[in-house]
């Protein structure tokens, strides 16, 4: 409707520059063209404000919520209640992994902390959030690195590797399963 109204007047001031003119009245016609050029640029300002939205209509825009409603109560107290076991779950890996490094050179403490750690990413179904299985990898490749890494020790990271991998991404149409 906007348009059509614009198209229109715009045709108007078209068709008006091939009328003919008489070469008597040159000066008044001058005046004339200025005039009516002036009239169709402010009609068509006044069309361009009758197509923006006014004030009133953006303020007169409806209000969807206020209050949080019970059902996003919920999730979010859900979403807490996550938040606070993976916390938890964090801060076991983070002793176990502090354990781990800070342990003197003893084979059977350094499996016997893989093993745990094995057994946390079996019984939590992987890493916990702010975990990243890359760190933890950096945190005990470190520790290799420094020297003292016994076949059972190498064996029982090997065992820690295959269980992330498999929680990342089990693969359950195989024989192998988690062990927990």
């Amino acid at each position: 409707m906007k348009l059509t109204s614009a198209l229109v007047v715009a045709s108007l001031a078209s068709a008006s520059a091939f009328a003919p003119i008489s070469s008597q009245t040159s000066t008044s016609n001058t005046a004339l063209e200025a005039s009516s050029r002036r009239e169709w640029l402010s009609s068509a300002a006044t069309i361009a404000a009758l197509g923006i939205p006014t004030l009133a209509s953006a303020a007169s825009r409806p209000t969807y919520l206020v209050d949080p409603t019970e059902e996003f109560k919920i999730n979010e107290a859900k979403a807490m209640e996550f938040k606070r076991q993976q916390l938890l779950i964090k801060k076991d890996f983070a002793t176990v992994l502090d354990r781990l490094t800070a342990e003197p050179n003893d084979e059977e403490a350094l499996v016997k902390d893989l093993a745990e750690l094995k057994l946390l990413v079996a019984k939590t179904g992987g890493l916990p959030l702010g975990i990243k299985k890359e760190d933890v990898f950096k945190i005990i490749r470190a520790k290799k690195a420094k020297g003292f890494w016994p076949t059972a020790v190498e064996y029982a990271y090997q065992k820690l590797i295959s269980e992330i991998s498999f929680q990342q991404s089990p693969n359950l149409e195989k024989d192998m399963g988690s062990p927990y």
